[in-house]
């Protein structure tokens, strides 16, 4: 048992410092596995580790998919490691030998969790999301579904299901990326109506979104240029505005 702050510093360096100058990285499996079935902070930074064991030492981990689908939780748009842990579900996600009911429910749940995300991870989930659709075609019937439900009362989607293959996130549509056409963000709004479109077959680049933060986006909304835009206003008479108000006889704005 480990104290939680050593955790997260040994898994932090264990990719880079650690595992490549072991002799058998492999024995490490358990110490990762463990880690990756904790939850929260923990699992995220353990997904490092297990993707070299995967990629580089022939790992098989049966529910490693159900996991990280489970990992995908509110916190997931706001947490300090929010770019690592994209970073490493993309390339997790990059197969095109994926099942299509695997990639939807990843592709339903991140969308769902985009209703309540800040702007500045909307706007690196929403090509994400896109990506995602490039790479498997067979999920675009979430797009292409007008007669799909467009709201959370009548989704078959089963946000609480915890494996992916019972979520029935196929039978969906994706009502959740055209709420976000209307997002008061209009980078956000803008980049949420690229779905009305046909994509293109090159993927977005993400690598520049991934670590996005609140004082860059509000920092480039400052350094815009601003738009004169002429007015017509009847002036103010009286306390409150209003013609032939009572306040008026009595309160006057000099």
């Amino acid at each position: 048992q480990l104290p939680t702050g050593l955790y997260k510093k040994v898994l932090v360096i264990l990719h880079d410092s650690i595992l490549p100058y072991m002799n058998e990285p492999t024995l490490m499996i358990d110490f990762l596995t463990v880690a990756y079935g904790i939850g929260g902070a923990i699992s995220l930074l353990a997904l490092n580790g297990l993707f070299i064991l995967i990629h580089q030492h022939n790992l098989e981990y049966p529910d490693f998919y159900k996991k990280l689908y489970n990992l995908l939780d509110p916190s997931i748009y706001h947490v300090k490691y929010r770019a690592r842990f994209f970073h490493l579900t993309d390339l997790f996600l990059s197969s095109s030998h994926l099942p299509a009911y695997l990639v939807a429910a990843f592709i339903k749940r991140l969308s769902r969790l985009a209703l309540t995300a800040p702007p500045e991870a909307l706007l690196m989930i929403i090509p994400f999301i896109c990506n995602l659709f490039r790479r498997h075609p067979a999920c675009k019937v979430l797009v292409h579904r007008p007669n799909g439900p467009q709201d959370m009362s009548e989704d078959p989607y089963i946000m609480e299901e915890e494996e992916p293959s019972e979520s029935r996130a196929l039978q969906s549509s994706l009502w959740e990326i055209q709420s976000l056409q209307n997002h008061y963000h209009p980078d956000v709004a803008k980049a949420a109506a690229v779905l009305n479109q046909s994509l293109s077959e090159m993927e977005d680049d993400i690598s520049g979104l991934l670590e996005l933060s609140a004082y860059e986006l509000f920092d480039k909304e400052v350094k815009k240029k601003a738009i004169d835009v002429p007015l017509e206003f009847e002036q103010v008479r009286g306390l409150f505005g209003k013609k032939n108000d009572i306040f008026a006889e009595h309160f006057t704005l000099d």
